[in-house]
């Protein structure tokens, strides 16, 4: 071994905190580093360092990723077989770009925290496509057999995995909640099913009794008992197909000649609990986010606040969460809900005043904290107020809540139209389309159907589309990589996180970027 050499494998011993080398190794050590010149130290921690670089590359199993799907496309793992079925539900994805494109429009600001809960589980990260498939991504998706939000749970299966359903909220629409429950199940049903992902996705869709159902008749044949020979509905042996095709197609997009529009792989929305009942709008005024943006994140409230006996989080924009926290803790507890005083006539109920005001007995009780429905003539109440309610207001207050100058325009439907994209289109609400409109909940739009769409002098300014986000640094980052890919300056990530610049980025560290969310 020459002395170069030498010096490199005394640098790795040193570099590696070895203590238990003997005295003749330190003897060996010594005199080598002793006879050994400045220029001779200096290559072999060179060469050290680059074979250190070269382990580096070999052990670095996650690439970093710039966008969200390209995060999942390397992670795919179930085999796509190339059959009939697989192969005719990618011919159709593959012909239907426009479809692809609104897919990535919707999934944008839930993808992201997604794929970070899938992976929490480990379990197959095809999962975090399953929404396409369910409901296009659509929060207020909603079938023919009553299933709802964007993994479309059935009444009964979304109170089984605790999602709550009542006059206030639908925990099927809840973001957050709907997928904690859909991997819940999942799960489930994969160690039911004796750890088959395909046939714990057909259970998904259509129940595990039905699967097992199927399992055991084959069993009792001799059958195979995978999904491919399983005898099931006609609407689940297209439904793993399309799961499987996406799959491939985003796998082989290049191929196919399909595009799957970026969606940036950080953080962009985070859960904060509010800790009691809020009114939704006086929590967009704390967050300085619009009305709609508010119920867009947060689709399963089905009313003006949150339901008195939770649960009380939201999902809001990173760069709000602050903001939001601080005027928060300044509001006094009766001063999170808007009010009228209302003195009690004759004939009235706390019902007759609930339904009045659009509100519920159980809010107004809360409001007054009353034990028991017992009020008397003369008596007066604070009730919460709903939008119907404003109009009643004193003009000040009205003019604070909701009478901004607005004109009203008409948006003809045209393909692939749902309420959803249109009200982020034009920064309004599912409920304020319905109500111009005359929907119901269950209406259908139609080709060529004209619609009302009221715009405000607030929702008619573009609105600045800068974010911040929190950015997980990975392997292989450095602050001149992060800075390109979202447009910035090194000089600001360090301010914005204030860094020491003669410190490295560690794998798991998180970043505060200020960027344009939007940016492609």
């Amino acid at each position: 071994m020459n002395k170069l050499s030498c010096l490199a494998a005394l640098f790795c011993v040193l570099l590696s905190g070895c203590q238990t080398t003997t005295n003749t190794t330190e003897q060996t050590n010594e005199l080598v580093l002793n006879s050994a010149s400045p220029q001779e130290i200096n290559d072999a921690l060179t060469l050290d360092l680059l074979a250190d670089e070269q382990v580096v590359e070999e052990t670095d199993e996650i690439p970093v990723f710039d966008d969200v799907w390209d995060r999942i496309r390397y992670q795919l793992s179930i085999k796509v077989p190339q059959n009939r079925p697989v192969v005719t539900e990618r011919n159709y994805y593959a012909r239907h770009q426009a479809y692809l494109d609104r897919i990535s429009k919707r999934a944008e600001p839930y993808l992201y925290f997604i794929v970070e809960e899938v992976e929490k589980r480990q379990i197959p990260i095809e999962i975090a496509l399953l929404p396409i498939v369910e409901s296009a991504f659509d929060p207020y998706g909603y079938s023919h057999r009553s299933a709802s939000g964007i993994w479309q749970f059935m009444p009964q299966t979304g109170k089984r995995f605790g999602l709550q359903q009542n006059w206030w909220y639908d925990g099927r629409r809840d973001i957050s909640e709907s997928t904690r429950a859909a991997l819940d199940y999942l799960s489930y049903l994969h160690k039911t099913l004796d750890g088959d992902w395909l046939n714990a996705i057909a259970a998904y869709n259509s129940g595990e009794g039905r699967v097992m159902r199927a399992i055991k008749k084959n069993r009792a044949k001799h059958l195979p008992t995978d999904f491919w020979s399983l005898d099931l509905p006609k609407e689940t042996t297209a439904y793993v197909p399309k799961l499987l095709a996406l799959a491939d197609l985003l796998k082989r997009h290049e191929e196919f000649g399909v595009t799957w529009n970026k969606i940036v792989n950080a953080q962009v929305i985070e859960r904060v609990d509010a800790g009691s009942q809020i009114d939704l709008e006086l929590a967009a005024e704390m967050a300085g986010i619009s009305l709609a943006e508010l119920y867009r994140l947060n689709p399963a409230f089905n009313r003006w606040a949150s339901a008195p006996d939770g649960p009380h989080h939201l999902l809001l924009p990173l760069d709000s969460v602050e903001r939001f926290e601080q005027r928060l803790a300044n509001a006094q507890l009766k001063d999170r809900l808007r009010w009228k005083e209302y003195k009690v006539q004759s004939g009235d109920s706390l019902s007759v005043i609930a339904s009045k005001h659009n509100t519920s007995i159980d809010a107004i009780k809360r409001l007054n904290t009353l034990d028991s429905t017992n009020i008397r003539v003369g008596q007066t109440l604070m009730v919460p107020l709903s939008d119907k309610a404003a109009a009643h207001l004193p003009d000040k207050l009205r003019l604070v809540l909701n009478d901004k100058t607005s004109v009203t325009r008409s948006h003809t439907v045209k393909s692939g139209d749902t309420l959803w994209d249109l009200s982020r289109e034009y920064d309004v609400t599912v409920a304020q389309l319905k109500a111009w409109n005359n929907l119901k909940d269950s209406a259908v739009l139609r080709l060529g159907q004209k619609l009302k769409i009221r715009q405000t002098t607030t929702n008619n300014v573009v609105q600045n589309v800068n974010r911040t986000i929190t950015y997980k640094v990975r392997k292989g980052d450095s602050l001149s990589r992060i800075a390109s890919q979202f447009g910035l300056k090194v000089s600001d990530i360090r301010k914005w996180n204030k860094l020491d610049s003669k410190k490295y980025l560690q794998p798991g560290q998180k970043l505060k970027l200020i960027v344009d969310v939007k940016r492609g």
